[in-house]
């Protein structure tokens, strides 16, 4: 049926929602993303996401979590039978999934032939169990799992071979095709919702018959669903190692999506280019035929990303069935995730507005997910937030801007923020990488680093066709409100200056000359004159022995200064963000304190601090308050840990004292946390630091590590009398979530920033 023949589905577009629930297997190692995020655990996860104003959840029905061993007579369904129950309590639409990104049951891969009618026979036990349920995903994207497991090698059969691929992919197929059979036995009217990652293909001249192979290729799971593979399709031969006979019976009987759901990242999009010193060698990767890297689209010069809009328009086109974007997910900071969502979501309406039967928008991965950044090829623990943040052990997830955003989207509201006035990372010109000498040296490994291209399976030609529009659809830009920044030639200002830049956020950055906080008018001024939707108080006094003989201009900055910030702010509606200190704790502990504690500080600055958060929170209790410790950067040589290498450099040793206890705080990562947090609209005392306490000789030791240093070069201080007192324990820890990474990664983090930016000076010198 052609597109233009059909009538867009009536009514708005729906808000659909998802919770990351890969199960893989590498090796004989399981991966569970269900229990990594405490999903299985927590009953009341049902009723917040019903409070969003979905009207349907992709609700895994796991074969490999109900039937581990593959016996249905034995199948533990406790966790399901309660969780879609719930969902019919709520009024939500389970929209099952069988599959997800797995090969099944220990007793079975994609690889066996009778795949597909073992899966077939769970999901009758599953249509059977709940015969009211009348949408399935069988399986989710069975084109990128039979790549990642049986071409690439990455997940389990771990088969790389162009003919293991083929068999993969149609087990798949079929097992989508008869499990659908058997449910509509049951059910007859079930949909099957299937989706697909689906990301275009660009290229250089010389390789646009591999771009052509890949962009035909990425159709393959639909077309073998609709029964369009016969003689004719241009990439035909790509199965020729399967048995003739399973792809006449899927020809003759096609079981064609209801819905055609495409799960579309910033990183689908892929750009080819055969220079390969321009790349890193881990990009490299080949056919047969060419050598040629293979990068996002996004972060090449002459390449750009297709967009929702286009790439829902593409499905509509070539189906004419109803599509929707079953999976919006990013990782990365809060604005650009709100950036993200506002796009698909425009994208939508706009692909609807051109005649695509757009049907929903599905917030994905709403408790976030783990390990994605290896292609959940490790278990390293690394965590990205998605609507609800789960770095708080022991509490409930913590909603972000995120939510506040799905729950408009819900309602049939427009939702309104100032940063989306402003565009993405994936619109802007420093989303290019030049690949240089620095950077290859310090790119992090890839778990593609060892795959060869698509081995032989592009050395054919693919049928020519005209390229594909790489056009993005934003909402209208308008002149950006600004953040408000002061304290502009501080370690902090400085920072939140230079990752407000680099996040995409519109600044105004100030220092005392044009700006004191002490002072109510001056204050009054700039806010008139600038309009911010929020304050980041980066200034203060920050002398801590010269303060207790200059009383009255430390309290005048740290704490008169802060309260009419906040108090401006009440005035204006505009957030708040300020930053206190370790010191405002006396040191009696000997465990990490936390946000409960209450100050006892012994010294002036510390009172200051203590009093500043009072005021604050009196005036203004949406005020932010970041309690943090003993920073270290990249960026400035004012450090501890700077002057550390410095002194190493000339060949001196480096005091260190082993008396006091701190937690270490890395600059770059706590600006980064601490501007999620204020644009999620928190509000009150946090402690932000990294987690592990230290002594600073313990710090100078794994710096001299790190860095080849021998530890004899750390030497006892001089005995040098202080002015103020200072607490030999103020570690910090959390009570609200531990945001930061470990001391170590953040220390190896210095290193490569300053790496770069020693190598930066350098280019620039030498021009």
């Amino acid at each position: 049926m052609r597109a233009d023949s059909r009538i867009p589905t009536a009514g708005p577009i729906q808000l659909w929602a998802g919770v990351e629930c890969t199960v893989n297997r590498i090796g004989d190692r399981w991966l569970n993303q269900i229990a990594r995020s405490g999903h299985d655990t927590r009953e009341t996860d049902l009723d917040v996401i019903a409070a969003l104003g979905v009207t349907a959840l992709r609700q895994p029905v796991l074969w490999e979590l109900v039937a581990p061993d593959g016996n249905l007579a034995a199948a533990d369904w406790s966790w399901t039978d309660r969780r879609l129950e719930r969902l019919r309590e709520l009024g939500v639409r389970p929209i099952v999934g069988l599959l997800h990104h797995g090969s099944g049951p220990g007793h079975t891969s994609l690889l066996d032939p009778m795949f597909p009618a073992k899966l077939a026979a769970f999901a009758a036990a599953v249509g059977e169990r709940y015969p009211w349920v009348d949408a399935y995903t069988p399986i989710n994207e069975p084109l990128t799992t039979a790549r990642f497991s049986a071409l690439y090698g990455l997940w389990y059969p771990h088969s790389k071979d162009p003919a293991s691929f083929a068999r993969a992919l149609v087990h798949q197929i079929r097992g989508i095709a008869l499990s659908m059979r058997a449910i509509r036995e049951i059910h007859p009217s079930a949909r099957l919702v299937q989706t697909e990652d689906l990301g275009t293909i660009s290229s250089t001249a010389a390789l646009r018959y591999q771009a052509d192979f890949e962009n035909e290729r990425r159709w393959l799971s639909y077309d073998l669903l609709f029964g369009r593979f016969g003689c004719e399709h241009p990439i035909r031969w790509i199965l020729d190692d399967v048995d003739p006979r399973v792809l006449e019976q899927l020809q003759a009987e096609p079981c064609p999506p209801d819905v055609v759901g495409l799960n579309y990242y910033v990183t689908s999009d892929r750009h080819l280019d055969e220079r390969l010193d321009r790349y890193p060698a881990h990009l490299h990767g080949g056919n047969g035929r060419h050598r040629y890297a293979d990068i996002e689209a996004v972060r090449v010069a002459d390449s750009a990303i297709a967009g929702h809009a286009r790439t829902l328009q593409l499905a509509w086109e070539r189906y004419g069935r109803p599509v929707a974007l079953t999976e919006v997910h990013m990782d990365g900071t809060r604005a650009d995730q709100l950036r993200w969502l506002d796009e698909a979501w425009s994208g939508a309406n706009v692909a609807r507005s051109a005649g695509a039967d757009v049907v929903a928008v599905t917030a994905w991965a709403l408790f976030g997910s783990f390990d994605w950044n290896s292609l959940v090829t490790r278990d390293d623990g690394y965590y990205e937030s998605g609507a609800f943040d789960l770095r708080n052990p022991g509490r409930m997830p913590r909603a972000t801007a995120l939510v506040d955003m799905l729950s408009a989207l819900g309602r049939g509201q427009r939702f309104e923020h100032p940063l989306l006035a402003q565009h993405g990372w994936w619109r802007r010109a420093s989303r290019v990488i030049a690949f240089g000498e620095t950077e290859r040296a310090l790119q992090e490994d890839s778990p593609l680093a060892q795959v060869d291209g698509d081995c032989e399976l592009a050395t054919r030609e693919c049928a020519a066709r005209d390229d594909f529009p790489l056009a993005g659809t934003e909402r209208a830009r308008r002149d950006a409100q600004p953040l408000l920044i002061t304290g502009r030639t501080g370690t902090l200002g400085s920072a939140f200056a230079r990752l407000c830049e680099h996040h995409g956020i519109a600044t105004v950055v100030l220092g005392r000359e044009e700006l004191d906080i002490a002072d109510i008018r001056s204050v009054r001024r700039t806010f008139e004159r600038y309009q911010p939707w929020a304050v980041v108080n980066a200034a203060g006094y920050v002398r801590v022995d010269d303060a207790e003989r200059d009383l009255a201009r430390c309290f005048r900055e740290n704490v008169e200064g802060p309260a009419n910030l906040a108090e401006v702010c009440r005035l204006y509606g505009a957030r708040f963000l300020t930053f206190s200190s370790d010191l405002v704790f006396g040191g009696e502990k000997i465990s990490p304190y936390v946000e409960r504690d209450a100050p006892a500080p012994l010294n002036a600055y510390g009172r200051s601090k203590a009093e500043a958060e009072r005021r604050v929170l009196c005036v203004l209790p949406s005020a932010l308050v970041i309690r943090t410790s003993a920073f270290f950067g990249p960026w400035d040589d004012y450090n501890f840990l700077a002057n550390a290498l410095t002194q190493w450099r000339c060949g001196n040793p480096v005091e260190a004292d082993d008396s006091q206890m701190v937690t270490p705080t890395y600059v770059p990562s706590l600006v980064a946390v601490c501007l999620d947090l204020l644009v999620d609209g928190e509000s009150g005392l946090w402690h932000i630091s990294n987690p592990d306490p230290v002594t600073w000789k313990d710090l100078a030791a794994t710096l001299a590590d790190l860095t080849g240093h021998p530890r004899d070069m750390i030497v006892a201080p001089r005995i040098r009398p202080c002015v103020a007192r200072r607490p030999r324990y103020s570690a910090l820890a959390s009570e609200r979530g531990t945001f930061l990474p470990s001391l170590e990664v953040c220390l190896q983090r210095f290193l490569d920033e300053r790496t770069r930016e020693d190598f930066a000076a350098r280019a620039l010198a030498a021009c």
